[in-house]
């Protein structure tokens, strides 16, 4: 008996205390929900990331590392942090690349004694140039790195390749497929030059036919001559493709004056507000502020670089006194080398500091449908307890998943890392184009994406992870 009422104590006491635990997860999340609220409100109605994005997209315009228009851009997002409210606003040097596409592109093709059909081509990032004289020969068709390999140097040799790798649309996550096709892009040039090619055309990493191509970054391997590399407009793709298989004698020419010139100083350009409790841990959030030089990078970064400011701003407006410090990081040279997210982590480590969550937004300004987490599982499981709170706001996908490329090497001081993911369906219309524009960004959208962002930010801040 008595060990039967000892029991029914236990039992009731364990269940009052879920109860009385699950009352304070409520309350808890209650009092979340309402901070939360008060941030979308300030950001939908009083967000300054739209004018903010104007300016950098129609004051300054296209930001290739190195280049005049990316000093301009440094100055103009520090006096946009300090606007914001950032209590630290500096700049961190770093050496960057320095690539210059030089005069428009120029390129055709003729089949036999047909009229010459212009294509819409772009060179490759950091691609050498043909000189002013360019190139020409025949074209061989490939769809694979193995059917490069299967042609080999006999058939290759004195060609210009044309790599007509699709990004492939039965996938849903337009990512996938761009991570899938990239590979042309990336290695494709030297790959060709290894069989003997004089020139290199990628059909352009866009999951729609248009007529805009895309530029992108590309790599060669020293092994090899580093022969010139374009990108042609998916229609143009298709319309090769189409004439290449009537087997009539066909010939492309292309002429670029791109060049690789030395090392440059350029800066990330770093605000922000101090912790109030532990003001050692950091918590970082950002985007690149380097774009390619085609068009303004109003969605590839623009949208990251403005909505992590905004995220600043949110916190300072509504009143939030974060237990951490917050840095709102605007990363140099992502597009064509990577060096401000490298620097970022080697003075972090060269200064001891603490960073215990990083969270970037490079995937353009679009409708926000979750993050991804790249963090541990019981970091995750922890993001999972909040979910609750990002379903009114249209954000359901928190799961794990990449982050980003600038604050990915924050992965190996001990950072818990996130990456804002937003709709991706339209991202590769205007991806590394020239139609990648502020007239393409809907401010309603962008707003969503900062409102989201610093909802995470608020909660890491608060509980940890």
């Amino acid at each position: 008996m008595f060990v039967n009422s000892t029991k029914i104590m236990l039992k009731k006491a364990a269940l009052t205390f879920i109860i009385l635990l699950s009352q304070f997860i409520c309350l808890a999340q209650t009092e979340d929900s309402i901070a939360i609220k008060k941030i979308s409100d300030e950001v939908m109605s009083n967000g300054q990331a739209y004018e903010n994005l104007r300016f950098l997209c129609k004051k300054i315009g296209p930001r290739l590392s190195g280049s005049p228009k990316a000093q301009k851009a440094v100055e103009a997002t520090a006096r946009m942090l300090k606007e914001a409210g950032a209590d630290t606003v500096y700049l961190q040097p770093c050496m960057v690349p320095h690539w210059v596409r030089g005069e428009k592109e120029k390129g055709f093709i003729q089949i036999a004694n047909q009229e010459k059909y212009s294509l819409h081509l772009c060179a490759l990032g950091n691609s050498n140039g043909t000189g002013k004289k360019g190139i020409s020969a025949g074209v061989i068709e490939v769809r694979s790195f193995t059917e490069l390999e299967q042609l080999g140097t006999v058939i290759i040799k004195g060609k210009i390749v044309f790599l007509n790798f699709a990004m492939n649309p039965t996938y849903i996550n337009t990512f996938r497929a761009y991570g899938e096709s990239g590979i042309s892009r990336w290695a494709g040039a030297s790959k060709a030059a290894s069989y003997g090619a004089i020139g290199l055309m990628v059909r352009s990493l866009a999951s729609n036919t248009d007529d805009f191509p895309h530029t992108g970054v590309m790599a060669y391997n020293d092994s090899f001559p580093k022969i010139p590399a374009v990108a042609i407009s998916t229609n143009d793709a298709e319309w090769l493709s189409k004439q290449l298989k009537l087997k009539l004698p066909l010939k492309a020419s292309f002429t670029n004056t791109s060049k690789m010139l030395t090392d440059t100083i350029s800066y990330n350009v770093v605000g922000e507000i101090r912790g109030s409790e532990f003001p050692q841990q950091i918590i970082t959030v950002g985007g690149h502020l380097d774009s390619w030089d085609l068009a303004e990078g109003a969605q590839d970064d623009g949208a990251g670089c403005i909505q992590s400011i905004e995220v600043l701003r949110a916190l300072k407006a509504t009143g939030v006194k974060p237990k951490r410090t917050i840095r709102a990081v605007m990363f140099m040279n992502e597009e064509n080398g990577g060096r401000g997210g490298e620097k970022y982590v080697e003075l972090s480590e060269k200064n001891k500091e603490q960073h215990v969550f990083a969270l970037e937004s490079d995937e353009g300004g679009f409708t926000p449908r979750g993050f991804g987490l790249d963090m541990n599982e019981a970091q995750i499981n922890k993001v999972l307890q909040w979910k609750n709170l990002f379903y009114p706001y249209g954000v359901y996908d928190l799961a794990a998943g990449g982050s980003g490329s600038d604050v990915g090497p924050l992965k190996k001081v001990g950072a818990a890392l996130a990456g804002l993911k937003p709709d991706g369906q339209r991202y590769f219309d205007v991806h590394h184009a020239s139609s990648d524009v502020f007239e393409n960004v809907s401010k309603r959208e962008l707003n969503l994406g900062a409102l989201s962002m610093a909802a995470l930010i608020y909660l890491v801040d608060k509980y940890g992870l």
